[in-house]
């Protein structure tokens, strides 16, 4: 061995140890160098986002098309089969808007933590050879879904007015508060199951099941009101408040208020029936910001749970 190399050994064994990325820190005080260093890497982020978005549609004739053609299959088929074929557009005025408004917010929150939760695994080349702050991989899926968000609700936004039914009052508040919310929960979800899911890989089969179960456990494809009437009819008024303990509940509940209008209104449909206004909780503003509160407690402790599993990452994938 040479003189050169063997006096670079040394000079290199008398170095510190020196730990990549932001330092552990505690519940809250690790939060910052977390943030920091996320904000330091936001290049790579944004590439990281564009990556996925062209993957995803990569040698497809239609490309980025196909996020119009998936949500309006889906409504078409919710519309019709569920809408017209059992009926459940008779007793809703504006079906189609209701049903695709839910389908909007939801394809959010699914395509968050559907594809947050797997992130780590599918970023596994990348994570084994340099060091990123782990958390852009879920926060690329997380930019990939506000991506097709915007696209599908501009089609929403552009059916609404094009039926003249734009809702022009302080209920369009509703929307933003709704969406930064699923954004919260999608987000403090994808952090923890993304990093549970390198140890446990059972967990994203799990997580496709308890999507479908929640999706028919919120008010998308049928409304709340009818929720509340079949509760009243038997007296069992605690159902309603089991239904809304799921936070999506109200969340959909928001956002519909602040883009179907006809759900505010009383509304006679084509046979002559009237339909009153829906009844939203009368404390929804409140329960908003309880569920605010409580998602950002989430999402905090959701990161420090990725913190401290992160470490063997590079080893288990």
């Amino acid at each position: 061995m040479s003189t050169e190399s063997e006096a670079r050994i040394q000079r290199i064994s008398t170095l510190p140890f020196e730990k990549a990325g932001a330092a552990s820190g505690g519940l809250i005080s690790g939060i910052a160098p977390a943030v920091r260093d996320i904000w330091a890497h936001r290049a790579l982020l944004d590439l990281l986002i564009r990556r996925e978005l062209k993957a995803r549609y990569k040698d497809s004739a239609l490309g980025f098309v196909w996020s119009f053609i998936r949500p309006l299959t889906m409504l078409a088929i919710y519309y019709f089969a569920v809408g017209q074929v059992l009926g459940a557009a008779r007793a809703v005025p504006q079906f189609a808007i209701y049903v695709f408004a839910g389908l909007t917010l939801w394809g959010l929150y699914n395509e968050i933590i559907a594809g947050g939760t797997t992130s780590i695994l599918a970023n596994a080349g990348l994570i084994k050879k340099v060091y990123v702050p782990r958390e852009l991989f879920p926060l690329a899926s997380l930019g990939s879904a506000l991506f097709n968000f915007v696209v599908q609700f501009a089609v929403l936004l552009a059916a609404v007015l094009v039926l003249g039914q734009f809702p022009v009052s302080w209920d369009l508040l509703y929307i933003p508060v709704a969406v930064v919310l699923t954004v919260i929960y999608g987000l403090a979800l994808a952090l923890f199951l993304s990093a549970v899911n390198v140890y446990l890989r059972d967990v994203q089969y799990l997580v496709e099941v308890a999507l479908l179960i929640l999706f028919w456990a919120s008010p998308i494809v049928y409304s709340f009101g009818m929720v509340v009437g079949r509760a009243a009819a038997r007296g069992q008024d605690w159902i309603v408040t089991l239904y809304q303990l799921n936070p999506m509940t109200d969340i959909i509940l928001a956002f519909q208020k602040g883009i179907w209008r006809a759900g505010s209104e009383t509304t006679t449909l084509g046979d002559g029936t009237v339909v009153g206004p829906q009844p939203y909780p009368a404390d929804l503003d409140a329960r908003l910001l309880v569920i605010g509160v409580v998602g950002l407690v989430l999402l905090i402790v959701a990161q420090r749970i990725f913190a401290r599993l992160q470490g063997n990452f590079a080893q288990e994938i």
